[in-house]
């Protein structure tokens, strides 16, 4: 099948889907290329959470308290909780239902911003990081990325999880619901038609978890989509020119992206 590409006002791609278990790519565009990927990079950090946890140094008991500086609104649901105290379990659940800022944030200052980088480094990650926390506007100095990634080690991370190779099975199980409550389905996900707030177990015939990362020149969704037969591990990544709105485009291409997807599990 030939892919569209959305390519006005600058619009460039990294994006990848291969089944899991046999190795066939679905799609392939540009998968080396690295492209800021706004809020993805929260998957590291929850990575880095389980692996702690799988190490026994910490448990998803711990209760933590948010800090006033960690705030910050949009994205998130805790900014509107009156709850000033919750179990990492919970925090990381924010993070992965609706990519909570404020949780991220707090979640960085507990576990240590370079601990999280240093060990995507160790995963064999060298073009994909979480970048910084949370901050808006941006101050001088600051990384000007949240994150950034290509969608090779993207969907490598994606079947890696989907196989428990680097988490136990447990700590893989935990990653994948809290991503599984993932309410974007807006991009890639938009073409399997299944309920935004109840998709984790099959719906339609279709399970899937997938986080997304949204700023306003970027679109960004990886994720794992599966029946009873296939698991697909995909990733799609869109740039464009700041300023310009490239987003009816662009997510009319993800969108088809998926409905390719969607017809390879069919098959």
């Amino acid at each position: 099948m030939t892919h569209h590409f959305f390519t006005e006002h600058e619009t460039v791609w990294s994006a990848l889907a291969i089944d899991v278990d046999s190795g066939e790519t679905l799609f392939r565009e540009t998968p080396e290329r690295v492209l800021d990927t706004a809020s993805i990079g929260k998957v590291f950090l929850l990575h880095r959470l389980l692996a702690e946890v799988d190490a026994g140094t910490r448990t998803l008991e711990e209760r933590v308290t948010r800090q006033p500086f960690e705030w910050i609104d949009n994205s998130g649901l805790w900014y509107l909780l009156q709850a000033d105290t919750l179990s990492l379990y919970d925090v990381a659940a924010l993070v992965g239902a609706v990519s909570d800022n404020y949780a991220t944030n707090t979640l960085c200052r507990v576990l240590g911003l370079p601990v999280v980088q240093e060990h995507t480094r160790s995963l064999g990650y060298t073009e994909s990081a979480l970048d910084d926390i949370v901050r808006w506007p941006i101050p001088t100095g600051a990384p000007q990325t949240l994150s950034h990634a290509n969608a090779s080690e993207l969907v490598d991370f994606v079947s890696r999880v989907a196989r428990a190779d680097d988490l136990t099975p447990a700590s893989s199980d935990t990653l994948q619901r809290w991503l599984g409550a993932g309410m974007d389905l807006s991009m890639v996900a938009s073409a399997f038609g299944l309920d935004p707030l109840a998709h984790y177990f099959y719906d339609r015939g279709i399970w899937l978890w997938n986080k997304t990362g949204t700023i306003s020149n970027v679109r960004a969704d990886m994720g794992l989509v599966m029946n009873g037969e296939r698991r697909i591990a995909y990733a799609v990544l869109a740039n464009w020119r700041s300023g310009a709105d490239a987003r009816d485009g662009v997510l009319a291409s993800m969108r088809g992206l998926g409905d390719e997807i969607r017809a390879a599990l069919a098959r």
